[in-house]
């Protein structure tokens, strides 16, 4: 057996399916390219049958990434497959995944068939998968409340039909650790053609057990984690890529397994992530929180003065968060800002690096210190935001502690057209989103206001992320400036926009 583990990412995927993760076209290609540097040997890029959308995004995707597998996903079913085919066979290593459940529960209330019949469709599937491809992967969903002898069958079938990969996934996250890898265990023995595949393994947090039951199956002999990003996912989300990985380089001698995973990428692969779906990294997280690598007990602190491995188990370093380098200024010339966007893992055409560099220097008008995560937070806010229907030009603010309620004076392009209001609020953000609405004619809901400092310091640019729902929809955005009013009315209007692109692709 191998001692290689093999990676396999659905941040683009099971990711997304989480709610208030969604992500357009521009954005999935970006988090995709950080991916294939960070490592991951699958990207599963979609599920091309579920619509136009995600189609064409799996399509682009297997187009850009250079060194990743990937992965689209496709129901047991013939046009499932050929669909999934259609949209990945650009890809240098394509790879169809194919699923079908195999619990009785599911079997019975969800397929409404007989476990006979259950067999047919997935030969019937794989065969046609492979058919196609000989990088197929087959998912007997729910395997953890399976009957084992079932599972054995049903993972037999597959792999004599042409499967080379079998994953064995804890949908629910119903399963135990000791549990999981004893039924991994069981599978690789009792399965006589277990030696043609890899298995692997699927697992959900929905009892806070997704990271423990994936290295528990890695100990069983698993050599494939399905994984995401912060463990973004339905529900409780998935097992966290960076705490797996984590637990491998810090436990070697204990997991005694190899990868391919650029350790140092995860905290710039997971910021970006955040910065997408506009989800802050909590300072508790493990691995990449701000706080992972924080001490402030004064035993701790002098233990970390005498020795750094006291209190340390991890090096800030191993993950990529190493110190930020504070080069960027109203100096700094078109060739310096492209070397650094680029270092960041952005490809910018040169008409996008003169918009950089003119937001840069602007910026360095009002803040002494342009941090990587300002430049970052600028490529994001001038050169991939949605295309705009809305767009603010200038914003004025009146509020204080007199009688005079707060006031926003708001000049907006609609489509092209100068529109101008004033109007007031109970607070200056609430005047600013008035003022919007009244403009737009677009009244949403706002169900979520987060605002968040970019970097330390009283200077720091301001990063707000507004959740919204009209009409059955919600949207998620977010907009950043140094006056956190603007950066509320940026992040309104990023939202708007994404609700607007939404009812177009309807």
């Amino acid at each position: 057996m191998s001692d290689r583990v093999y990676f396999f990412d659905t941040t683009l995927r099971d990711g997304e399916q989480s709610p208030g993760c969604t992500m357009n076209l521009r954005e999935k290609l970006r988090l995709a390219r950080q991916l294939d540097s960070l490592g991951v040997d699958i990207i599963e890029a979609g599920f091309p049958a579920a619509s136009e959308g995600d189609f064409e995004a799996v399509r682009a995707i297997a187009g850009t990434v250079e060194r990743a597998q990937v992965a689209g996903l496709a129901r047991a079913l013939p046009k499932d497959i050929d669909r999934a085919w259609e949209a990945i066979r650009g890809a240098r290593n394509p790879r169809i995944h194919t699923f079908l459940a195999s619990s009785p529960l599911h079997m019975k209330h969800k397929l409404c068939k007989e476990p006979a019949e259950v067999l047919r469709m997935a030969e019937r599937a794989v065969r046609h998968a492979a058919s196609l491809t000989a990088n197929v992967e087959f998912s007997a969903e729910d395997a953890s409340r399976s009957e084992r002898p079932f599972l054995a069958e049903i993972c037999e079938l597959a792999i004599a039909c042409g499967a080379r990969v079998v994953n064995i996934p804890d949908t629910v996250g119903y399963a135990q650790p000791e549990e999981f890898a004893d039924l991994i265990a069981f599978l690789m023995e009792t399965v006589p053609n277990a030696a043609q595949a890899v298995f692997s393994v699927h697992c959900h947090n929905d009892l806070g057990l997704g990271v423990a039951n994936t290295l528990a199956a890695v100990r069983a002999g698993a050599r494939q984690v399905e994984v995401t990003l912060s463990g973004i996912g339905e529900r409780a989300g998935n097992a966290a890529l960076e705490e797996v990985v984590m637990n491998m380089r810090t436990r070697p001698a204990y997991y005694n397994v190899s990868h391919g995973i650029d350790t140092e990428q995860l905290f710039p692969a997971n910021r970006m992530l955040s910065r997408i779906i506009g989800r802050p990294i909590p300072a508790t997280k493990a691995v990449i929180g701000d706080n992972a690598f924080a001490h402030e007990s004064g035993i701790h602190q002098d233990g970390m003065l005498k020795h750094r491995e006291t209190y340390e188990i991890m090096t800030p370093e191993s993950v990529g968060r190493s110190a930020t380098d504070m080069v960027m200024g109203k100096h700094s010339g078109r060739h310096a800002v492209k070397s650094k966007v680029e270092a960041m893992g952005f490809r910018l055409s040169d008409e996008e690096v003169e918009v950089v560099a003119a937001a840069v220097k602007r910026l360095a008008d009002i803040k002494k210190k342009i941090y990587d995560e300002d430049v970052e937070a600028i490529v994001l806010e001038e050169v991939f935001r949605i295309p705009d229907k809305y767009r603010l030009k200038h914003l004025h603010i009146q509020s204080g502690t007199i009688s005079v309620p707060p006031t926003a004076a708001v000049i907006m392009d609609v489509d092209g057209q100068e529109r101008k209001i004033a109007t007031f609020g109970v607070g200056p953000v609430d005047a600013v989103f008035n003022a919007i609405s009244e403009i737009t004619g677009q009244r949403p809901v706002l169900e979520q206001y987060l605002v968040n400092a970019i970097t330390d310091g009283t200077d720091a640019q301001g990063e707000v992320t507004v959740k919204i729902e009209q009409d059955g929809q919600r949207a998620v955005g977010r907009g950043s400036d140094a006056d956190i009013i603007v950066a509320s009315a940026r992040a309104m209007l990023n939202a708007l926009n994404r609700l607007e692109k939404k009812r177009e692709d309807k």
